[in-house]
């Protein structure tokens, strides 16, 4: 099979037209069933690339793999107890963010927030939600709550 590729505006509104359908359906609620998209990509291209041991270093290191990748111009990360800022800026995901944005709700996704959580998780067995994803000139603000209590089983959701 012969590698193809498409563009990114073709993939986003791909993108789009999934998450739309399932805000359709779900509503608010479809936020907590979107945490897991870029799963695929994290255990393929970054899983064996993390290796902090604290989550603002977690944060940082998907940054510079997300960044080398290509797919965000930049992450920084502050923590501040259980929370987790983000700010994530040149991702390019952006358009379809503006898109669910324009339908009157905030993205119901972040793939970068994704995947610090999945990262978070996968390392120190701590889960993590993305409580709140907002756009702001230049880029989105996440904001990402970790958990103390380990997950089950010792692993993602």
């Amino acid at each position: 099979m012969s590698e193809r590729t498409v563009s990114l505006e073709y993939a986003n509104s791909i993108a789009f037209d999934l998450q739309k359908a399932f805000w359709d359906e779900r509503g608010k609620g479809a936020r907590f069933r979107m945490t897991t998209v870029g799963r695929a990509y994290f255990l393929q291209r970054c899983l064996e690339r993390i290796t902090g041991t604290e989550v603002g270093v977690i944060a940082r290191e998907v940054g510079s793999i997300l960044q080398g990748e290509g797919i965000i111009g930049s992450l920084s990360a502050a923590e501040d107890g259980n929370l987790l800022r983000l700010r994530v800026e040149g991702c390019l995901h952006r358009s379809l963010e503006e898109r669910v944005l324009a339908l009157g709700t905030e993205p119901l996704a972040c793939v970068p927030a994704n995947i610090v959580a999945l990262s978070v998780e996968k390392r120190l067995n701590r889960p993590v939600e993305l409580a709140e994803a907002r756009l702001v000139d230049g880029g989105c603000e996440l904001l990402l709550v970790v958990f103390e209590r380990p997950l089950p089983g010792g692993g993602t959701k």
